[in-house]
């Protein structure tokens, strides 16, 4: 049976975005046909967590309604470099505990982390979704894999736009930034685009 996971952080015994994560777990539940969700809330307070500092909670479920935690701490790391990787058929509708066809991807580059291309479309991470900025304003590729809790939250604050990033655009960007549940939306933490080793300089320079 399939097994689906939600990270979801925990900051001084506050929990974030909590509305947004029990919205996927409902939907993912109710899209393979099942009645009954878990209760994310209810887990969190079971677990009784009473220390200060920043961490991930970290809940694997599958459509029994059976699952696991673990409260891990966090701490964000920074990224040498990123290199286009290109796929045309993954997906990852749904947040799959499984994710060997994304590690297979990274393992196969020659980075520390990829940003994968579909269908000459920007889209994620392997771990996040992306926002890149032109001006003063920044947007969020409309070609996602997975339709981030913090991607659906910047998006109704208005903080980010949506746009069609493709091969042929990138350069119109300055900088980029890697958005998730545990990484906030934050200008300190944005890379120069071209922190991408394979970024194309123009349309007919394009390698992946």
């Amino acid at each position: 049976m399939s097994q689906f996971i939600e990270s979801i952080k925990v900051e001084d015994k506050e929990i974030f975005l909590l509305d947004q994560h029990q919205k996927r777990v409902n939907e993912t539940f109710s899209y393979f046909g099942k009645e009954v969700s878990i209760n994310l809330a209810d887990i969190f307070k079971s677990l009784e967590h009473d220390e200060d500092g920043l961490y991930k909670l970290r809940i694997v479920y599958d459509l029994t309604g059976t699952y696991r935690t673990q409260m891990i701490p966090y701490a964000m790391s920074e990224i040498s470099d990123f290199q286009l990787v290109e796929n045309n058929s993954y997906d990852y509708s749904f947040k799959f505990e499984d994710r060997k066809e994304l590690e297979k991807m990274k393992i196969l580059s020659k980075a520390a982390e990829i940003i994968i291309v579909k269908n000459n479309h920007i889209t994620d991470s392997s771990y996040s979704n992306l926002l890149f900025k032109k001006g003063k304003d920044w947007f969020t590729p409309k070609t996602f894999l997975l339709n981030g809790v913090q991607r659906q939250h910047l998006l109704k604050s208005k903080k980010i736009k949506e746009a069609e990033i493709t091969l042929q655009n990138l350069n119109d960007y300055s900088h980029f930034q890697l958005i998730n549940a545990m990484n906030e939306f934050d200008d300190a933490y944005s890379y120069p685009i071209n922190c991408i080793k394979n970024l194309p300089k123009n349309s007919d320079q394009i390698e992946l």
